[in-house]
């Protein structure tokens, strides 16, 4: 199954209600998750990427303004400010100050809400704001350090700040492949070490991958990539039976780093852990990503079970 909300089936049927144009149930599960950050910036993500391509989230902070309509629009401003950039379609400038002002509007409304902040983040590839880095960085790269700090006082290990973070030095986005490994590395090492963001160094390299470079495939074996996926096994993995909700993107990229790195036995319980459910990346990085799942699921002796739905509108490209 490869909808973003998984196993949170409350999320999944506030998406059917969002794609019919009922906000009551989206209202619900944001407000569900006022206490924890994390869940709430993926369930605003996942509810905004539903309601993209429609007139949802504009009605809903018309007819009954609340913290929660307020995210909603800030989220769905800042989706289509970024894929207008990516399309290189000429208004996404002005739809970029539409997005900035929706994050200034949801964070005053919320001032104890990192997601806004956030959101917020996921626009500084548009703007490219070029902050001082911190020192312990070997490329020193500028970026949105600031922004990035103050959410950091909100939630200290928010994970997608971090990925938001990470993305601006990615090389597609006008950072460089240099950068971003830096970044990573910095990030990751900061993390404890059963935190999933000690993945964000694998998150880079698969970003930067090049398959046409001389032993690309062979780029997971080399003791630091391999190192850091075995780690990532070891101390994290055994904590996420414990979350109320499957991690399924993170659990997709040790996957797919310990497949690459030959660690099939490793692979098995990573697999395991993630059930039915499935990502589009880092899959989609090498190719279709259904028949990159397959063929790494079949390298670990594992059934390839046979496709049931990809969910509605989003897209890969929409978040971390």
């Amino acid at each position: 199954m490869w909808h973003p909300a998984a196993d949170d089936r409350q999320l999944a049927r506030a998406c059917v209600d969002v794609r019919a144009g009922r906000y009551l149930s989206a209202y619900e599960v944001l407000k569900d998750a006022r206490r924890d950050a994390g869940l709430r910036a993926h369930r605003s993500l996942v509810l905004a990427s539903e309601a993209c391509d429609s007139d949802l989230a504009e009605r809903w902070l018309s007819e009954e303004p609340s913290k929660e309509a307020a995210l909603m629009w800030a989220r769905v401003s800042s989706l289509r400010a970024l894929r207008a950039a990516d399309a290189e379609d000429h208004r996404a400038g002005d739809l970029g100050r539409i997005a900035f002002a929706a994050c200034q509007r949801a964070a005053l409304m919320a001032p104890r809400d990192p997601t806004p902040w956030v959101s917020q983040l996921s626009l500084s590839r548009l703007q490219r704001p070029r902050d001082p880095a911190p020192q312990g960085l070997l490329t020193a790269p500028p970026g949105p350090w600031v922004l990035f700090s103050h959410i950091l006082r909100l939630d200290p290990w928010h994970r997608e700040a971090h990925h938001r973070f990470l993305s601006f030095f990615f090389a597609r986005h006008g950072g460089s492949a240099n950068a971003a490994w830096d970044v990573a590395a910095f990030l990751g090492q900061r993390a404890p070490v059963s935190s999933p963001l000690r993945l964000l160094p694998l998150v880079a390299l698969i970003e930067e991958h090049d398959p046409s470079t001389l032993l690309a495939d062979r780029t997971w074996e080399q003791p630091q990539w391999k190192a850091t996926a075995l780690g990532a096994y070891q101390h994290w993995l055994p904590e996420v039976a414990a979350g109320e909700f499957t991690p399924v993107l993170d659990l997709a990229y040790l996957a797919h780093a310990l497949i690459m790195a030959h660690c099939e036995f490793e692979a098995r319980p990573v697999f395991a852990a993630m059930g039915p459910y499935a990502s589009r990346m880092p899959w989609s990085a090498l190719g279709d990503p259904e028949q990159q799942l397959s063929k790494a699921r079949l390298a670990c002796g594992l059934p390839v079970p046979g496709s049931r739905g990809r969910g509605g509108g989003f897209r890969a490209g929409d978040g971390p």
